[in-house]
């Protein structure tokens, strides 16, 4: 008798909640652990949806599938992103959801009528921060602490004032309050991971960033810092404020003109540093303002031409040195079409083709050049290396000849050297 009017008083003071609050959640089972989802995490979750009278309308556990979605990203009801942001690990809980919370005066027909309380039954099985790197690998991982303002975000180029504090295996290594333009904090010590992290911030976000060694110090580490190679690590960002570089659409053609060789006198630079990821940002910031450019006057066309040219050219360098070849086969393309018989485009995508081990048509390539250019003997020792593709060590004597072979003529250009 004692339980059934236990169960009463329970049942009231759930219908008492359910009219005083728009939304309300009452743990069934707790989870593990202390850490709880964070905006843009990644959570897993099995849910029974069901109307105030016990009406089953959707069940993820009746497909046999786990749901996810994005916290905080408003991919899912109200109510769904305040609830499981509260959630641990192996949580079970009871999401009651008045309509301002759920779907509203429309509903969501033919299964939820308009102006419906519902009851979910979730469970949180798993969550993860967002990955922000383009092949999805997990190598950038976000997790956003303090959700930033507006949605503007900085790009190549932005002047930003950023706090930064990086964490190796429990230590703080580095914590620092920086101001420099994004493509540039290769010469602050900073991990091109932590650039790509600030290129998808808000303005006032903070944030948690998990770096692989390909997106942080690599398999040399960092000596100032005392990181080892292959390193995991985390960055603790705060973007402060920043300003957006100017946009190709926002610049007239003499603009881009001149941005294009200043940043390729930057790029020059990086690349007799070694800082060939950072060269690369800067002669990629040549082709975006350049490639669509049309309607110039002849000597800007002329200028544009050369411009694109050396871009794509010295592109595909910075690929080869980074290991890189289909990346540089596509930018020797793209060099070809501005100039078809260009030597050092034909060898750079020799040395691509090499590289991705399609050793004919690199043969085909040198053998182009020596057509067009007799004198270059390194396009005949390379047509030697190709016949000799059975050798399972040519793509890494391919690699070592490719770094033997470049070297800075000037503060201008980076070339093979014809032997």
């Amino acid at each position: 008798m004692q339980c059934l009017y236990r169960l009463q008083f329970l049942k009231l003071i759930l219908i008492f909640n359910i009219y005083l609050y728009a939304f309300f959640q009452l743990v069934k089972r707790e989870g593990a652990g202390i850490e709880l989802p964070m905006t843009g995490d990644k959570v897993f979750v099995h849910y029974v949806g069901t109307l105030l009278d016990g009406t089953h309308f959707d069940s993820s556990r009746d497909r046999g599938e786990k749901f996810s979605f994005e916290l905080g990203k408003g991919q899912v009801i109200k109510a769904w992103d305040i609830g499981v942001a509260t959630m641990k690990t192996g949580e079970l809980c009871q999401l009651i959801c008045k309509p301002e919370y759920a779907y509203g005066s429309a509903g969501s027909p033919p299964k939820i009528p308009p102006n419906a309380t519902l009851v979910f039954e979730v469970e949180l099985f798993d969550f993860h921060g967002e990955d922000l790197t383009e092949d999805e690998d997990g190598g950038i991982i976000r997790r956003i602490i303090t959700k930033g303002q507006g949605y503007s975000k900085p790009n190549e180029g932005a002047a930003v004032e950023v706090t930064v504090e990086g964490t190796f295996e429990g230590r703080v290594f580095d914590q620092r309050e920086l101001k420099f333009e994004v493509g540039d904090g290769e010469n602050l010590s900073l991990p091109v991971g932590v650039e790509k992290a600030i290129m998808s911030m808000e303005q006032g976000e903070e944030a948690l960033i998990s770096l692989k060694p390909k997106y942080g110090f690599g398999n040399a580490g960092n000596g100032k810092f005392n990181i080892p190679g292959g390193a995991m690590l985390q960055y603790k960002i705060k973007l402060a404020a920043f300003e957006k570089a100017k946009e190709s659409w926002e610049m007239n053609t003499v603009e881009k003109l001149e941005q294009s060789g200043i940043v390729k006198e930057k790029g020059t630079q990086y690349f007799k540093e070694g800082k060939f990821k950072q060269a690369s940002v800067q002669y990629k910031r040549i082709v975006t303002w350049l490639e669509h450019e049309t309607g110039l006057q002849e000597e800007d066309e002329k200028k544009a031409k050369a411009l694109r040219l050396a871009a794509h050219l010295n592109l595909a360098m910075c690929f080869l040195k980074l290991q890189e070849p289909n990346q540089a086969l596509e930018n020797c393309d793209k060099a070809l079409e501005l100039d078809a018989s260009s030597e050092k485009a034909l060898f750079r995508r020799g040395e691509a083709l090499f590289g991705m081990k399609e050793f004919e048509r690199a043969r085909d390539d040198f053998q182009r050049v020596i057509q067009l250019y007799p004198a270059n003997k390194a396009a005949k020792s390379q047509v030697k290396y190709c016949l000799l593709k059975g050798n399972s060590n040519n793509f890494h004597l391919s690699m070592s000849f490719i770094s033997s072979q470049l070297v800075v003529t000037s503060a201008k250009e980076v070339i093979y050297v014809a032997h």
